[in-house]
C-alpha cells in the first residue's frame, strides 16, 4: 500500500433550493424549458435530488421522469428520462442534450400529448451549492474507513455522486484517491461500481465500508504472514 502524497480531505455541503421564473405545464413547455434553463436546474433536479429519492419508496429517481410519470401520465416518457444514468455524465451539456433528446423524439412519436396540460406543473429549481471542510481526513485506509463512516448524508453524496462532474472523470472522490494516493486501484473500481441507483445513501455507504473492511484484513493477513499461518 502506497504512502499517500496527500491525505484525503473530507467536505460538507449544504444546498440553497432556489424556485426559478421557469415553469411548465405540458411537453412542449417541458422541452422549452429544458432548453433554456441554467446548469444548475439541470443539476439540481438530476444529481441533487438523486439523494433524496434514496430515502423514498417509490418512483423515479430524477426528478422530470417523476413528473413526466405523476403530473403528465407519461410513463413510458418517464422510463426514457429515468434510463439516464447520471454515472455516465461528466458534464452538465451532455446530459442536457440527452434530456432534450429524449423529450424531443418522444414529442415527435406522440405529437397527440405535446399539449396536452399536466396535473401540475413543473418548478425549475436551482441548488446554490455551499462546501465547507469536515475537519476530517485521512492518510491511510483505517483513518479513511473512520471518515467514510462518520460523515453526513450530504458529504457522503458530494464525494460519492456529485464528484463526477466537478472532477470530469467516470469515477468519484474516494476511488480516485484510494487508487492514485494508496494504489488500492482494485478497491478503488470496486467501490466505484457500487449501484447508486439500486442502494440508498446508507446501504452505499456500508457496501464501500464492507469493501475497505475486506482490504484491511488482506493487508493485515499480507503483513503478518507467519502470525496468520501459526494459528
Amino acid at each position: 500500500m502506497n504512502v499517500p502524497e496527500a491525505p484525503f480531505e473530507f467536505f460538507t455541503v449544504a444546498y440553497l433550493t432556489r424556485i426559478g421564473n421557469q415553469s411548465a405545464g405540458n411537453l412542449e413547455e417541458l422541452l422549452a424549458g429544458l432548453e433554456q434553463c441554467s446548469d444548475a436546474s439541470i443539476f439540481h433536479h438530476t444529481f441533487q435530488t438523486l439523494g433524496s429519492h434514496h430515502f423514498l419508496t417509490e418512483g423515479f429517481s430524477n426528478d422530470f421522469a417523476q413528473w413526466a410519470l405523476a403530473e403528465a401520465n407519461r410513463d413510458a416518457l418517464a422510463e426514457q428520462f429515468a434510463a439516464l444514468d447520471i454515472r455516465d455524465y461528466t458534464s452538465i451539456a451532455a446530459l442536457r442534450a440527452d434530456l432534450c433528446r429524449v423529450l424531443r423524439d418522444f414529442i415527435t412519436a406522440f405529437p397527440q400529448f405535446s399539449h396536452q396540460e399536466a396535473l401540475d406543473r413543473f418548478y425549475f429549481c436551482e441548488s446554490v451549492e455551499e462546501t465547507m471542510p469536515f475537519s476530517l481526513t485521512a492518510t491511510n485506509l483505517d483513518e479513511f474507513r473512520h471518515g467514510v463512516a462518520s460523515i453526513s448524508h450530504a458529504s457522503f453524496h458530494f464525494h460519492f455522486v456529485t464528484s463526477r462532474l466537478r472532477l470530469q472523470f467516470r469515477t468519484n472522490d474516494f476511488s480516485r484517491w484510494l487508487a492514485a494516493s494508496l494504489g488500492l486501484n482494485s478497491l478503488a473500481e470496486t467501490i466505484n461500481r457500487i449501484d447508486i441507483y439500486t442502494n440508498t445513501l446508507d446501504s452505499a455507504r456500508a457496501k464501500m465500508l464492507r469493501l475497505v473492511d475486506r482490504e484491511r484484513r488482506k493487508y493485515e493477513h499480507d503483513s503478518n504472514p507467519a502470525q496468520d499461518s501459526a494459528r
